[in-house]
C-alpha cells in the first residue's frame, strides 16, 4: 500500500469553526491514503453540564461512568464526527465517520483499576487493520 498518514487532533481544534476549517483544508492537501482521529472532550464537558451530569476528571483524564459514556458517545461519534465528515465531503474527500465499535475497528479491554477507577475507559488491544486497509483501498477516508 502507498504511504499512509494518520492525523490525531484534539477537541479544541475540531470544536471551533475557524480551526476546523483550517484543519480540513490542511488535511485535504495531504497526499496519499490518510485517516483522521479526533477528540471532542470540551464539547462533551459542556453538554454534560447542560444535562446536569457532573464531569469528573483526574489528572486531565475523564472518569467515564454510564451517563458520561452516553454523552461522550453522542458527542464524539455523533456531532463532532459528522461535522468533520460533512466538512471533508464538502471539500471533495470521500470520508466515513466511525467509532472504534464500528466494524469492530478497535477492540479494547477495560482499564484495570489501580489507584483510580476510570470507569468505562479502555486500553486498545487490537485494531482491525484489514477493515481499515479495505476502506483506504476504496479511497474512503476513515474519520
Amino acid at each position: 500500500m502507498e504511504k499512509f498518514t494518520l492525523v490525531k487532533v484534539g477537541g479544541k481544534i475540531v470544536e471551533e469553526t475557524d480551526t476546523l476549517q483550517r484543519l480540513l483544508h490542511d488535511f485535504t492537501a495531504i497526499p496519499g491514503k490518510k485517516a483522521l482521529v479526533h477528540g471532542g472532550g470540551r464539547l462533551a464537558t459542556q453538554l454534560s453540564e447542560r444535562l446536569g451530569v457532573e464531569s469528573k476528571m483526574v489528572n486531565g483524564r475523564r472518569i467515564t461512568d454510564e451517563e458520561t459514556l452516553q454523552i461522550v458517545t453522542m458527542v464524539y461519534g455523533g456531532l463532532v464526527n459528522k461535522n468533520i465528515v460533512a466538512g471533508l465531503q464538502a471539500l471533495g474527500v470521500n470520508a466515513l465517520g466511525l467509532t472504534g465499535a464500528d466494524m469492530n475497528m478497535i477492540r479494547s479491554d477495560k482499564r484495570p483499576v489501580k489507584e483510580i477507577d476510570y470507569g468505562y475507559v479502555g486500553d486498545v488491544k487490537d485494531v482491525n487493520t484489514q477493515s481499515l486497509i479495505s476502506l483506504l483501498q476504496q479511497d474512503i477516508v476513515p474519520v
